[in-house]
């Protein structure tokens, strides 16, 4: 979860969310090159006390200023083409979980497992036991196993909600009318924080998404024991 002072992403915990932080550290040291080079020109013009009267054109450095940021520009787009397909690839995924947005709680439904459903409501402040996260906790967490690819499909039963989970590499709309997927996978046990992040009306940043990462023995005594 994000910390005071937390400049950078969040550690990543999903091979996908690790991608992306890649991604962003490869195009963030593209901006300082392309930043610290203009801020030098810069500095240089202004200082720069010499002349040239017969300078009319500069047909080579035309060239090299129109083809530059042409490849600069390759540079980030093939990363990005790469991670974009990777994002919509859904790989065979061992559980299916359905979200539903409402105002201003999430719910959710294992299809794999009878329709196990449940709500899912922050826990109010005055409420919350002594090592609780304020404003990020709910009474219902979604519980999920380790190392397993996980399909999340994401509607809304009244405005357009956002499922974000910044760890784990998901975003994505809850529309209403419409089912839209994802998939991720976690590669360790821990609790990953999330929260609504489409401005769906004055409480949406009340509608906090908590998953617990478990072992898929654990995960298995779980469901049983909420099927039973």
């Amino acid at each position: 979860m994000a910390t005071w002072a937390n400049l950078g992403l969040q550690d990543s915990s999903s091979p996908l969310m690790e991608q992306l932080n890649f991604f962003h550290d490869h195009t963030l040291l593209i901006l300082i090159m392309i930043t610290v080079l203009i801020a030098y020109i810069m500095f240089m013009l202004f200082f720069n006390k010499f002349t040239n009267r017969y300078l009319l054109h500069g047909q080579t450095i035309e060239i090299i200023w129109t083809i530059l940021p042409a490849v600069i520009l390759m540079f980030i787009a093939f990363p990005s083409l790469r991670l974009l397909y990777l994002m919509d690839e859904i790989n065979s995924p061992l559980i299916t979980l359905k979200a539903i947005g409402h105002q201003w709680y999430w719910s959710y439904e294992y299809s794999n497992f009878l329709n196990l459903e449940f709500d899912s409501y922050m826990i109010p402040t005055n409420e919350l036991d002594i090592n609780g996260f304020r404003l990020l906790d709910v009474d219902n967490r979604i519980i999920l196993p380790l190392n397993n690819q996980i399909r999340i499909l994401v509607t809304a039963t009244d405005v357009i909600h956002s499922w974000t989970v910044p760890s784990l590499g998901v975003k994505i709309d809850a529309t209403p009318g419409r089912l839209n997927q994802t998939n991720f996978l976690i590669n360790q046990p821990g609790l990953f924080f999330g929260q609504c992040s489409e401005i769906c009306g004055a409480n949406h940043s009340f509608m906090p998404i908590v998953i617990e990462s478990i072992p898929m023995n654990y995960f298995i005594k779980w469901i049983s024991s909420q099927m039973n």
